[in-house]
């Protein structure tokens, strides 16, 4: 379950879990490899400095692995031009800043920027491929407008060539498909709250789906090991939940909540003891995008401080009490308060490689109304080798508002599924 139960559960309560649970559960971080082999270098960029006549070359560390690694990048990487048949070893020297240890997730990159001396001389003309043999394969064809006229200043010299009476046919480089390495900020997404689909026949909304990411706002300032400042911790997350009335002619949806918000995720610390803290503070919209008597919409802003410590056999156990505040109007949710309350909490029990249970919970004082889910899953692929990356899922909900159409109507719900994330 998401940090709300239904529409309106312990808001912020899932995410700042999944940011602390990940300090404690995650994989070992690889040694620092001497040979390049665990990384792909790409070539994403270059641009000729006017100042001196050197080619800025930018390049991208892949970690194509399923764990995150250290990746120690050199001052100096030796790559390779060629022409006609003909090639020489050339050195690309790091920027100033740029070489040192890098810690790249699974699946991420680090960029860097590399200095290659000026290109000078009549043989090294449009064609001339620069690669980076012991990086990768790839061959990228430099532009002529990078290339100096000979004699100007020092430069990489490449004996001319007569070319041969039939030349050779090159294999075309194909593009890259994946989109990656053309958008810089893809490395700011990630995971948010669970992403899932459930199914229980019977009802009016026989199935749930959920779709949730987050995006650093300034996570370039990261990547670019720049010293840590406040900017570090802003995000903007996205949550949809859609409750789908399987059971109806035509199928329709019978409610979907959108849910955006603005949050900051306080670093994290950990005490001699174990135990980490941190806390995330936010605030967010919700609305249904319907009009006249369906129309729901509220704003709310909260707080949720959050501890969380590892225990045997690699479970970790979180915690997050939630305060939060309505604020605007709720003219089209007349008493929400009643239903939702101020007080909420999270609790999360669980490992990486084996189950994983989470309760997430809200209470009014006064009214005594409120709600309570429980979440329940385990990898798939631990009980069918040859099954996709999914997890088994299993949601359960009883109380008030499951979504924001039903914020005063209580119902008690259990579903069976599958999840991307958890």
């Amino acid at each position: 379950m998401g940090p709300d139960i239904g529409q309106a559960g312990a808001a912020g309560g899932r995410g700042i879990a999944a940011g602390l649970v990940l300090l404690l559960s995650a994989p070992v971080v690889a040694a620092a490899q001497q040979a390049p082999a665990p990384f792909e270098a790409v070539i994403s960029g270059m641009e000729y400095d006017s100042a001196d006549g050197a080619v800025r070359v930018d390049l991208r560390f892949l970690n194509p692995g399923e764990q995150a690694a250290m990746l120690d990048l050199p001052a100096r990487i030796e790559g390779r031009l060629e022409q006609d048949g003909q090639g020489r070893a050339v050195m690309l020297e790091a920027e100033p800043g740029q070489a040192g240890s890098r810690n790249i997730p699974p699946g991420g990159f680090a960029r860097a920027r590399y200095r290659l001396p000026p290109l000078t001389g009549s043989g090294v003309r449009t064609g001339t491929l620069l690669s980076l043999p012991r990086w990768s394969s790839m061959q990228v064809a430099l532009d002529p407008a990078l290339i100096k006229p000979a004699g100007e200043g020092s430069a990489v010299q490449m004996a001319a060539a007569e070319p041969p009476a039939s030349p050779p046919a090159k294999e075309a480089v194909p593009l890259p498909v994946d989109p990656a390495p053309g958008n810089d900020f893809l490395g700011n997404l990630s995971a948010y709250q669970p992403i899932y689909a459930v199914y229980a026949p019977g009802t009016n909304s026989d199935g749930r789906l959920q779709l949730s990411f987050k995006y650093q706002l300034f996570g370039s300032r990261r990547r670019d090991n720049l010293p840590y400042n406040w900017r570090h911790g802003l995000y903007f997350g996205y949550t949809q939940r859609m409750f789908w009335d399987l059971g109806a002619y035509s199928m329709p949806f019978r409610n979907i909540d959108f849910q955006p918000e603005l949050f900051y995720l306080t670093p994290s610390h950990t005490t001699e003891n174990g135990i980490t803290f941190g806390a995330q503070i936010g605030i967010r919209h919700e609305s249904n995008g319907r009009d006249d008597e369906a129309s729901r919409s509220v704003n709310s802003l909260y707080v949720a401080p959050m501890a969380a410590v590892a225990l045997d056999n690699g479970y970790s156990l979180s915690l997050a009490p939630t305060l939060s505040f309505l604020v605007g109007s709720t003219s089209d949710n007349p008493g929400i308060e009643r239903y939702r309350g101020k007080l909420g909490l999270f609790a999360e029990l669980g490992s990486d490689e084996g189950w994983r249970f989470t309760a997430n919970g809200r209470f009014n004082v006064s009214s005594g109304k409120g709600a309570i889910g429980l979440d329940a899953s385990y990898p798939l692929p631990r009980l069918w080798r040859s099954s996709p990356d999914f997890y088994l899922f299993a949601q359960s909900f009883h109380g008030y508002g499951e979504n924001l159409l039903d914020y005063n109507r209580a119902v008690t719900r259990l579903r069976f599924g599958i999840a991307l994330v958890r």
